[in-house]
């Protein structure tokens, strides 16, 4: 636990309501103060001029890969891709191998992640054993463990009365079952967005409704048991307006978007790169137009980057056989900013929220804040750094990003834990 001062920054604490110049004073690893003219004599100095000083940001949707598939990423690799895209908390999907599904794999995670890392890492666990979509996983001795949430991510459950009873029992936990929409026979043998672009390219298409089918059965579900009900990473326009109407009638569902998924469309796709390959897969002009829109009015309430490593020997093959899935921790930030800030969608603090309240709210973290007494986990970013991002100097262990050699306007300065400057942009 450290002590840090940090001076001379626009804090933006939606939290709490805050945002104007001001210093943080973090003592002993908790939040102090915060205001003008603190003192805090001995305490080492951050100089944060010209930056916004914010609440450690938050990434609800990372894969770590371990264990069981550590050639593609691990809990200190993956993590410390978390620390230089400005992450202080990461949550991690269970499709390891074996999947985290029991008390035994959950246990691991978070002793591994106190050993090898300063990021929070908090582990999600499966919704079925195997992640099957048979039978439920061991929901309560995971939560115990310390699970925040369930979900079967990649393969989603099929079986509606399996979900509705995971919906049941993680109603009673108070933990939110978290879903990546798909129905898997719609989808079956697809390799992108189904569309004039799929035809024009010849690859074999994945409807948008094979998602929107999906959003509609859970958020029936979850008016049915009341349950606190997720929608990870949506991708359509039709979705977001479903879950716009299931919030305006008090359900008690909440979604996310990842950054590609509002930053570029199926048109990247003429060249074949399977670092465009992903799901969901990138959708067409009008469905980013409605991700955007479902920032600006609220109703999606977090940023997940959906981090999915893969080793070069595996995604990079022919489009039609490689992995789904591609890195996102470390373009992130750099992504928000020049794609809903710079153009003016969005301010500053709604970005902020998009990061910390808003995921913290999802999972019920005590992150995501700056209010005194609390951890003193903090994320430093600026506006105007230009830079380009150079996949192969990722600290991921894998480099499948589309964005290798995309420049940016704004990005990470610093990511503080618990008083800990764990990584500094230039360090």
């Amino acid at each position: 636990m450290k002590s840090l001062f940090i001076f001379g920054g626009r804090v933006v604490d939606p939290a709490s309501g805050f945002d104007g110049r001001a210093d943080v004073l973090i003592r002993n690893g908790i939040v102090e103060a915060i205001g003008s003219n603190l003192e805090a004599p001995g305490v080492p100095r951050f100089d944060a001029t010209g930056t916004i000083v914010a609440p450690g940001f938050i990434d609800m949707h990372v894969h770590l890969r371990e264990p069981g598939i550590e050639h593609a990423e691990t809990i200190e690799t993956g993590a410390r891709a978390a620390a230089a895209g400005g992450f202080t908390t990461i949550c991690c999907m269970p499709n390891t191998i074996p999947v985290n599904d029991n008390a035994t794999v959950t246990s691991y995670i978070v002793q591994r992640a106190r050993q090898v890392t300063k990021v929070n890492v908090l582990p999600i666990g499966a919704i079925t054993k195997g992640s099957l979509g048979e039978e439920l996983a061991a929901i309560g001795s995971m939560h115990e463990a310390g699970i925040v949430a369930i979900s079967d991510d990649g393969r989603p459950v099929m079986n509606s009365r399996v979900m509705r009873r995971a919906m049941e029992l993680a109603l009673a936990f108070d933990i939110p079952v978290i879903d990546h929409c798909e129905d898997l026979n719609l989808s079956a043998g697809g390799d992108m967005h189904e569309g004039a672009q799929s035809v024009r390219l010849g690859l074999r298409g994945i409807p948008a409704a094979s998602e929107d089918v999906m959003v509609a059965r859970d958020l029936l579900l979850a008016e049915l048991t009341g349950a606190r009900f997720h929608v990870a990473h949506l991708s359509t326009q039709r979705s977001v307006a479903m879950v716009a109407f299931a919030k305006s009638k008090g359900l008690k569902v909440t979604c996310e978007v990842t950054p590609h998924h509002f930053a570029i469309t199926d048109e990247e796709l003429g060249t074949y790169d399977s670092n465009f390959r992903m799901k969901p897969p990138l959708r067409r002009d009008r469905d980013v137009e409605a991700m955007i829109e479902g920032i600006v009015s609220g109703v999606i309430d977090a940023i997940a980057t959906d981090h999915a490593p893969h080793a070069g020997s595996e995604k990079m093959q022919e489009f039609e056989r490689c992995p789904f899935g591609i890195t996102g921790l470390e373009t992130a930030i750099g992504l928000s900013l020049s794609e809903l800030v710079h153009t003016g969608r969005i301010g500053v603090v709604r970005l902020v929220e998009l990061f910390t309240t808003g995921p913290a709210g999802v999972l019920k973290l005590k992150q995501g804040t700056l209010k005194p007494g609390g951890q003193g986990d903090v994320t430093i970013f600026d506006l105007d750094h230009e830079w380009t991002y150079d996949a192969q100097q990722s600290c991921s262990k894998s480099k499948n990003s589309p964005f290798d050699g995309r420049r940016f306007l704004g990005g990470p300065v610093a990511t503080i834990v618990a008083g800990e400057t764990i990584w500094q942009r230039g360090s």
